[in-house]
């Protein structure tokens, strides 16, 4: 598929995907920023689609910017993560996707605070699936170890902590 095909088919895709979302042209522009004659003219084919425009618009439908565009395949699909450590923990992520279902892969060192441990809300859905070692989850009024492989899914709604039991 030619680059030019690829931008001339932007057009028609943003539509689609605003569609599906059941968002109006007024709704997106006040969720990007961009003014609502330049979504208009983006959707019609009119205005030639820029990186500037693509990103917020990629974040707003939530889809990687490959698939914003619908480009060709690279004909890689290895996703080559690098690891984020936050509060000693480690997280490399398994998936490409900005925003819906992620994926991660968690190491989680011993901690000090397990003795009392700070547990927590958010919304979304999680589900844990213990590759190796021990991990200490708390739900609610529950606490439990898991063993390697042992799966739980929560609604993270409910007061949570994760953390590693030790040895």
């Amino acid at each position: 598929m030619a680059d030019q095909d690829v931008l001339k088919n932007v057009g028609p895709r943003l539509r689609q995907l605003r569609l599906e979302r059941e968002a109006t042209l007024s709704d997106l522009a006040e969720e990007t920023g961009i003014s609502l004659s330049t979504l208009s003219r983006l959707e019609s084919g009119q205005r030639k689609p820029t990186l500037e425009l693509l990103l917020p618009l990629a974040r707003a439908h939530r889809v990687a910017l490959d698939e914003l565009v619908d480009a060709p395949d690279t004909g890689d699909p290895r996703i080559r993560s690098k690891p984020v450590t936050r509060h000693g923990r480690t997280f490399i992520s398994l998936t490409r996707r900005p925003g819906g279902l992620q994926s991660f892969k968690m190491v989680l060192p011993t901690v000090d605070d397990a003795a009392h441990p700070t547990l927590q809300t958010h919304e979304g859905y999680e589900w844990l699936y213990v590759l190796n070692g021990r991990l200490r989850l708390i739900l609610g009024s529950r606490d439990m170890v898991l063993e390697p492989g042992e799966v739980v899914e929560f609604d993270t709604r409910t007061p949570h902590w994760i953390g590693n039991p030790g040895p």
